[in-house]
């Protein structure tokens, strides 16, 4: 009876789990100042002061807390286990700063309890290349591929304050609409609670003063994984499961492509620029978007908004093609991001070049 009602008002959850990161997110701040886990102003960054940098682990806690109260019987366990262990990662990250091999090895390790242990994976390309359903071997290559494209995307769009967090609850919130559609209420669910556990941390990390905190790896890396998940049974769902028309989706891949255009497209058009500058791509720069519109004169607010409409307009490309033919779908995708991308440095240069008309 009570989950019945919860898979109705699955709000619920994500009223909890915003309630305990509220109760949980002092307890972390308190202890990452007393332990030293926390940022200096440097070149790349533009806080002041000391700044907590493990805001993850009060996404990571929070989110399975609340997750397993509400659904105990949960039987993916190996999900959860991978969902503890990226978090590791981006704190061992956090606090000694893992050489990007090592970094890339140990969400690999992440990547095979949830693609190898808990099977959640892809099984289907939904008719790219002319393939359907794919074998093991390759599901296990391509979905792997995919978590660390996606982990690593995430990762590297965490560059100003609301952004990442921004994202993980315009990401949630449609997946969660999407999941409660299609009976999904598990799914669903996950996705509630972690828009509640995001909400405290985008709080603390846009508007806090004494009490800011980043989210650190360990937060984008633990964001990029759920991400991946989602991605992942958005897919299978469409390849395996009837769905009602008005919420199939043929070109699931590319749909998926589409919400996640911003993080995605901007490490595809960085990685591009660094190899074309004979660069290695995990150097790190600051030529990322949310750089880009900070060079236009944008704050940090003003940043996160502008890339959340964005964001928006993606996702609602994607829903309205959801069954166009992925590689169209792809194209207009790609075209619009290419065509924001030259406006914005068209309008940089020519800030630049006035500034430098005055000099």
């Amino acid at each position: 009876m009570i989950q019945a009602v919860l898979d109705q008002h699955s709000y619920i959850i994500g009223l909890v789990s915003f309630l305990l990161g509220l109760l949980f997110m002092p307890v972390v701040i308190r202890i990452a100042k007393k332990k030293g886990f926390v940022v200096r102003p440097n070149k790349r960054m533009s806080h002041e002061g000391e700044v907590p940098n493990i805001g993850g682990l009060n996404i990571c806690f929070s989110f399975m807390l609340t997750f397993l109260l509400f659904h105990f019987d949960y039987h993916n366990h190996f999900f959860l286990i991978g969902l503890f262990l990226i978090m590791v990662v981006g704190f061992i990250d956090d606090v000694l700063v893992l050489k990007p091999l090592a970094k890339l090895l140990g969400e690999a390790l992440a990547g095979i309890a949830m693609i190898g242990f808990a099977d959640i994976r892809m099984t289907s390309l939904h008719g790219l290349f002319g393939i359907t359903e794919i074998g093991i071997i390759p599901s296990y290559l391509l979905s792997m591929f995919v978590l660390l494209a996606i982990i690593n995307a995430i990762n590297l769009i965490d560059g100003v304050d609301g952004l990442a967090s921004g994202l993980g609850i315009v990401y949630c919130l449609f997946f969660a609409v999407y999941f409660s559609l299609a009976g999904e209420a598990v799914w669903s669910s996950m996705a509630v609670c972690m828009i509640g556990v995001l909400a405290v941390f985008f709080l603390y990390n846009v508007f806090g003063r004494k009490d800011k905190i980043f989210m650190g790896d360990s937060g984008s890396l633990l964001l990029g994984y759920l991400m991946t998940a989602f991605v992942f049974h958005f897919c299978e769902i469409n390849a395996h499961m009837p769905l009602p028309e008005g919420l199939a989706a043929s070109a699931a891949p590319i749909v998926a492509f589409c919400v996640l255009t911003v993080p995605l497209y901007d490490t595809i058009r960085v990685s591009l620029t660094r190899i074309w500058n004979h660069r290695s791509p995990f150097e790190a720069d600051k030529n990322h978007i949310h750089h880009l519109l900070l060079r236009v004169g944008l704050n940090h607010i003003q940043t996160t908004c502008v890339l959340l409409l964005v964001s928006v307009c993606f996702i609602a490309l994607a829903v309205i093609g959801r069954n166009w033919n992925g590689w169209l779908l792809l194209a207009l995708d790609l075209t619009g991001a290419i065509i924001l991308t030259a406006i914005l440095m068209t309008i940089i240069r020519r800030k630049e070049k006035k500034n430098d008309a005055h000099d």
